[in-house]
C-alpha cells in the first residue's frame, strides 16, 4: 500500500513539476508590449513526411490562438521551418494546415529555410521589422530558446517580445514533466539573465 501510495504521490510530484516549468518558460524574456500591430511566429518541428505531424498541428493551433482578439486584422503569421526530408518545408505545411482545415483568412508569411532554431530567428528578422508585438509559438522551452536567440541577434526587436498563448495548465498534462526534461537539456546553454522570469 504505502508502495502504491508512493507511486501516487511521485506521479502528482511530476506532474506538477511539468506544469511549473514549461508554466515559467513561458513567461520568461516577453513584456507588456502595446501596440496596433503583432506577429505570430509558428515555429515547426522536424517533419519528414509529406503530412503535418501532430506536434506541427498542435504549434499552428497555438499560434492562432495567440492572435489577439482586438488585434487580428493587424496580425501577421510567419510560420518557420525547412524541409527535413523529401516532402514540403514544415512552414508550408503548417500554413496549409492553418489554411485548409482551422480556415485561419488572415495574413500569412512563409519561411521556408530554416533548419535549426538560431536560422529560423534569423530568417524572420526581416518579417519582423515594423511590428510592435512579437509572440513565437512552440512548446515552451523551444519558444524561450527562440526568444533568447532573438535577444542575442536583435536586442531592439526582442523588446517587442509578449507572452504567446502556448502554455495552458493541463494541455499535454502527462507528457509535460517529459517536455520539462527536454527542455532543461536544450536551454542548458542560455546565460543566467536569459532565464529571468519577465511575468
Amino acid at each position: 500500500m504505502r508502495s502504491a501510495w508512493g507511486l501516487v504521490m511521485g506521479g502528482a510530484a511530476a506532474l506538477v513539476w511539468g506544469e511549473c516549468l514549461n508554466r515559467r518558460w513561458s513567461r520568461t524574456l516577453v513584456g507588456n508590449g502595446a501596440g496596433a500591430s503583432e506577429a505570430v511566429v509558428v515555429l515547426g518541428y522536424r517533419n519528414p513526411r509529406a503530412a503535418i505531424n501532430v506536434i506541427n498541428r498542435w504549434r499552428v493551433r497555438a499560434g492562432l490562438r495567440s492572435i489577439a482578439s482586438d488585434k487580428a486584422r493587424d496580425t501577421r503569421v510567419i510560420f518557420s521551418g525547412g524541409a527535413t526530408g523529401s516532402g514540403p518545408a514544415e512552414a508550408q505545411l503548417m500554413a496549409d494546415y492553418a489554411k485548409s482545415v482551422l480556415k485561419f483568412g488572415g495574413h500569412v508569411l512563409i519561411e521556408d529555410q530554416s533548419r535549426t532554431t538560431w536560422e529560423n530567428v534569423t530568417n524572420v528578422i526581416p518579417l519582423l521589422e515594423g511590428v510592435d508585438r512579437i509572440k513565437i509559438a512552440s512548446q515552451p522551452a523551444h519558444a524561450l530558446k527562440a526568444r533568447a536567440y532573438l535577444h542575442r541577434q536583435r536586442p531592439d526587436l526582442a523588446k517587442r517580445l509578449v507572452v504567446a498563448d502556448d502554455y495552458r495548465p493541463g494541455e499535454w498534462a502527462v507528457l509535460k514533466p517529459l517536455l520539462a526534461l527536454y527542455g532543461l537539456w536544450t536551454l542548458r546553454g542560455l546565460q543566467a539573465e536569459e532565464r529571468k522570469v519577465s511575468l
